[in-house]
């Protein structure tokens, strides 16, 4: 039994990567919905929150059929991260994540994301402090390393387990790598491997079919598997990969009714919660997934990525469904 803290997460846990614009209330319930065991929250900075910042405020919106989630901070400055700590709690999340891995710019020179892994003493003082200022278990989401001439997260895992993380997620990746390249879960291998590591050790990074999730589990031996970009628009790869595990058999995907009732659930939702313009606007990348593959499709998703009212959107995915009701996806 995987356990963070007192939450127990059942024998080998899927959970939904956080994404910025992503991984919000709308599209977490869907995920929720295709057996996904454990959700993050968009990453929140922590100066907006202990600022009152509406758009920061507005990711601790938590709903009971979301449960068990953690809420995830970024952040670089001592006093923020632990003021923040304490209004985090007051959403009542069962997990505070701490985002170590973020490698876009605009995060980075802040020094808070991925820029810390350039101060491995820093983030370790920063996560105890967090520790401390909470009754919230804490995780942390990282990468390898800044670069391929740094990974030191052997040394991470050891020394932030010992000022009291109670779950650690790798993205097989350094900064540098973006999200280029392979991700290498060699590292993330050793970690588990290191006799001193008793916490749960999450694999992350290029998981997108049921077989990789199964070769990598038995590769790795990972406690848990993340799972972020193969989700985007596809909620189905939870179910996918739970059916694989459980039958060594291949689960057919979602028909046209299936795709179009989470497309248009998905945007009304998201409408409702995000308002008429981000709403729309934010829901447009994950159409690619949801209609991939479909011979023709491409007038229809044109339609979808540049209309701006819901009547419209939703006439669209009506079109969409009718005409190909009768197509087999493979």
């Amino acid at each position: 039994m995987v356990k963070i803290g007192d939450l127990s997460l059942g024998e080998f846990p899927f959970l939904l990567a956080p994404m910025e614009d992503v991984s919000d209330p709308p599209f977490r319930a869907l995920c929720k919905e295709q057996g996904c065991d454990m959700m993050y929250t968009e990453f929140i900075s922590v100066e907006g929150l202990i600022r009152d910042a509406k758009k920061s405020v507005v990711k601790l919106d938590i709903y009971p059929e979301e449960r068990p989630i953690g809420v995830q901070i970024f952040g670089a400055e001592l006093d923020s991260m632990m003021r923040a700590a304490e209004i985090v709690e007051e959403a009542q999340p069962e997990v505070l994540d701490i985002n170590f891995g973020c490698p876009v710019k605009k995060v980075v020179c802040k020094m808070a994301g991925a820029g810390i892994l350039r101060d491995i003493d820093r983030m370790v003082e920063l996560t105890e402090a967090v520790v401390k200022s909470t009754k919230l278990p804490v995780t942390v989401k990282t990468r390898l390393g800044w670069d391929q001439n740094s990974i030191k997260i052997e040394e991470v895992a050891e020394r932030l387990q010992d000022v009291g993380i109670k779950a650690l997620s790798i993205h097989g990746r350094t900064r540098a790598q973006m999200y280029k390249g392979e991700a290498d879960w060699s590292h993330i291998a050793k970690v588990k491997e290191n006799p001193r590591i008793h916490i749960p050790i999450f694999g992350n990074g290029d998981i997108d079919s049921p077989e990789k999730a199964k070769l990598y589990k038995e590769r790795y031996g990972v406690d848990g598997i993340m799972i972020g970009r193969a989700a985007i628009g596809y909620p189905w790869i939870f179910r996918e990969i739970k059916h694989y595990f459980e039958t060594g058999e291949k689960m057919a995907p979602p028909n046209i009714h299936e795709r179009v009732d989470a497309a248009r659930r998905h945007l009304i939702r998201a409408v409702e919660w995000k308002g008429p313009v981000l709403g729309v606007l934010e829901t447009r990348r994950h159409y690619t997934n949801y209609f991939r593959g479909m011979p023709g499709v491409k007038e229809y998703r044109k339609k979808l990525v540049t209309l701006m009212e819901l009547p419209d959107l939703l006439a669209v995915l009506e079109e969409i469904e009718a005409r190909y009701a009768d197509y087999v996806f493979s």
